[in-house]
């Protein structure tokens, strides 16, 4: 008996090794979280929201981007300043609309000359360009602008600032809450879900501690990253990290506190718990994490800089997730022990499944575990057909991009301004087409922008003009430059740049409108002929949305397929089998199309959005299915665990028992992430948080609990083919047990209820 025992206690880690490795691996976290804290605040510093930086370096847009301070003098970005009054604007109004525009030029960002009021031809209405340093703080400059207009613009005018600037400025905006608003209620949320399942006050503070200091610490990595500029970071990468971070490492959380409530409930004091859960859940947890960083990371093959931005960033927040579930977290519950669970402390190990589910079982797994043993088939079958059917709303999907003027929900000054602008001048004022072209070639390309109906007026860019550009006027195939000012007034002559000018076409139609994306994209195509293939460059507004969208559309059919076939390979090496790595990956593509094809009707019908961005189906596909696949991975790993002691039906059944709790939970806490991003108004987070939120509820409910067991159940030990599991059984106890839970779904309906009774 001594000998047993000091043989034991040989195994066992010292007292001061029990309690110190905890400590200091607590400490290391604290002192991790406590610096990173502070970074919240900080993220503005090196984030930005300009959307041309987001472009792949082959775009034209971006090519002519890059050149347009060689023409235009400085790195701006215009706002537009309209102003209306009660009717035609008279002298008076117009003399002192002249000096107001002089007063913004004063605005602390304002950079380069402000043009004078431009009156329109109805006269009711004037606007002013006000160039902004793109390189400054355009929101502020923005907001500058605006109070200026509500406390100096004379009575009985009202003011506006749109353009370029101001939607930037009402989109940067749109993304305040993310620091604040955002974490609160995620976090708020998900502590109310763990309340209820643990019904502890105390574990959902350590499993939220987990998230949180995981969260501090990536965020620290993050922003030093994009401090040195290895990545790149906006409010809707920096959206995206938050909810990530929090929903999967308290996912990863719960499965190890189902493992150590298992040990708990079993009598095994503090340090033998840990061990167990650690090892338990330790190839689950890297598992799944290592499948959702390799699917975040497929998104490098992306050409949009913004999908390129969040695959290592997304990736590097799982990695901190994971590491903080197997390290911070068991050091925490190895201190606290079973009164992490308090008041409700498990006592006594879970009551086993039998393996003849022919006789009634007591609690909601198990009934659950029976009624797929009884129903495989029919179970499969109508999921399957309930799923299709779901995914046929995919036909309704409108993901070919939306105008910039309906990015932002809920209220929105530039797009006020846009629609008063829209009434008294061309609506593409202030969001100009921008066509580069060598300088010999000038009146050809002049001929084609004055040729369109889409273009309302011609212009080059001129340092010899006032206003930095001379009007073109296309005489007999000829650009003839003019002078604004008296009769007489020498003719500017085009700003020249490496053999270049500029050239700039006012868009009669809005620059964020299909009808403008249109005259754009003929535009290319009439350059492309009248000059050559790839001579005239063409950017601008809308032509950085028409970059963006192809691109985007681009990078979805390319990483979807290298997505899936990165998740197939590790679920291959995870189970060691061919056949059911094949089954998971088609569940999680038939609940992916179910969540997207319900979203779709739910955006059409009921919230009426007027569309989608085409990298929405791409972002909630690569978090649908490698978040999905976690569960899968939850459940069959158990699933295959059990299958070696009990055989592979009674281990599917049992691995259903064990892990649907977890999953359930899991489930729920990921969708309430998720959903809290809703609360920013901005269309495309609200959507993905729509598409995930409800994907992971359908993946939890119907495809985790249903679906998969049934599927596997019905195949039976063939699920793990080619490995020795779907040979033979692992000993004779095992096969007697799968004989004996096979035969119970075969039983007549009047035999069941008579056994039920």
């Amino acid at each position: 008996m001594s000998t047993r025992r000091e043989l034991r206690s040989s195994h066992q880690p010292t007292r001061w090794l029990r309690i110190g490795i905890p400590v200091v691996l607590i400490l290391v976290w604290v002192v991790g979280g406590s610096i990173g804290g502070p970074y919240f605040g900080k993220v503005d510093e090196v984030s930005t929201n300009d959307q041309s930086s987001y472009l792949p370096q082959s775009a034209d847009a971006t090519a002519v981007s890059e050149r347009l301070p060689d023409f235009l003098g400085e790195d701006t970005i215009p706002a537009v300043v309209v102003v209306t009054g009660d009717g035609t604007l008279t002298d008076e109004q117009l003399a002192d609309l002249q000096d107001f525009a002089e007063q913004l030029a004063e605005v602390e960002g304002v950079t380069g000359d402000v043009s004078p009021p431009i009156v329109s031809d109805d006269g009711e209405a004037v606007q002013i360009f006000v160039p902004i340093d793109s390189s400054g703080e355009v929101s502020d400059t923005v907001e500058a602008l605006r109070t200026m207009i509500d406390e100096d613009l004379p009575a009985g005018l009202e003011g506006w600032v749109t353009g370029p600037a101001g939607f930037t400025a009402d989109l940067v905006a749109g993304f305040l809450g993310i620091d604040g608003l955002l974490l609160v209620v995620a976090l708020a949320a998900v502590f109310v879900i763990l309340v209820i399942v643990y019904r502890s006050p105390l574990l959902p503070v350590l499993v939220l501690l987990t998230s949180t200091f995981a969260l501090c610490v990536a965020l620290l990595t993050v922003w030093w990253l994009a401090k040195a500029g290895i990545v790149v970071l906006n409010g809707q990468v920096q959206g995206i990290l938050f909810i990530l971070v929090i929903g999967a490492a308290t996912d990863y959380a719960l499965l190890y506190v189902a493992r150590f409530r298992e040990a708990i409930a079993e009598g095994m004091k503090r340090w033998d718990a840990t061990t167990r859960a650690w090892r338990g859940s330790f190839e689950p947890i890297i598992a799944s994490g290592g499948t959702v960083i390799a699917g975040l990371l497929c998104l490098l093959l992306s050409d949009l800089a913004t999908n390129r931005a969040l695959g290592p960033i997304a990736a590097i927040g799982i990695a901190f997730a994971v590491l903080s579930a197997l390290t911070f977290l068991p050091a925490l519950l190895a201190v606290f022990g079973r009164s992490a669970f308090w008041p409700f402390i498990p006592k006594g190990p879970a009551k086993p499944l039998p393996d003849d589910l022919t006789q009634p079982v007591k609690g909601f797994w198990p009934r659950q575990a029976r009624f797929v043993a009884r129903r495989s088939r029919p179970i499969w079958i109508v999921s399957t057909a309930l799923l299709l059917t779901a995914a046929a709303g995919i036909l309704v999907l409108q993901a070919d991009g939306v105008p910039s003027s309906d990015l932002v929900l809920g209220a929105s000054e530039a797009r006020d301004g846009q629609d008063v602008l829209a009434e008294h001048f061309p609506a593409g004022s202030g969001s100009p087409v921008y066509v580069v072209v060598p300088e010999d070639q000038l009146d050809e390309a002049a001929s084609v922008l004055d040729d369109s109906d889409g273009i309302d007026t011609v212009a080059a860019a001129s340092a010899d003009s006032p206003t930095g550009q001379a009007a073109i006027e296309v005489q007999d195939g000829e650009a003839v430059l003019t002078a604004p000012g008296p009769p007489g007034t020498p003719a500017p002559e085009p700003t020249v740049s490496d053999g270049d000018v500029l050239l700039i076409g006012t868009l009669t139609d809005a620059a964020d409108s299909l009808a403008a994306e249109d005259t754009v994209r003929e535009l290319r195509v009439a350059f492309d002929d009248e000059l050559g293939a790839g001579t005239a460059l063409v950017g601008g507004v809308t032509a950085t949305d028409i970059d963006s969208n192809d691109t985007s559309i681009r990078d979805r059919t390319l990483i979807i397929p290298v997505v899936l076939a990165v998740i197939l390979v590790i679920l291959m090496l995870l189970l060691r089998a061919i056949l059911a790595p094949v089954l998971l990956i088609l569940s999680v593509i038939l609940s992916f199309g179910a969540a997207l094809g319900v979203s779709a009707l739910v955006f059409n019908g009921i919230f009426r959005f007027p569309g989608a961005d085409p990298a929405v189906p791409l972002y909630g596909f690569v978090f649908l299915v490698a978040l999905g696949v976690d569960y899968n991975i939850f459940l069959m790993s158990r699933v295959r665990e059990e299958t070696i002691g009990h055989g592979t039906r009674p281990g599917i059944l049992r691995g259903l028992v064990a892990t649907g709790g977890v999953i359930t939970s899991a489930g729920l806490v990921l969708a309430a992430t998720f959903a809290a991003l809703g609360v920013i108004p901005i269309l495309f987070l609200a959507q993905i948080a729509f598409i995930v939120a409800f994907g992971v509820l359908l993946d939890t409910f119907v495809v985790r609990s249903l679906l998969v067991p049934a599927v596997a159940y019905d195949i039976g030990r063939a699920i793990w083919w080619p490995s020795r599991l779907a040979r033979r059984g692992t000993d004779a106890a095992a096969r007697g047990a799968e004989a004996s839970v096979a035969v119970a779904p075969g039983r007549s309906r009047r035999s069941r209820r008579n056994l039920e009774a």
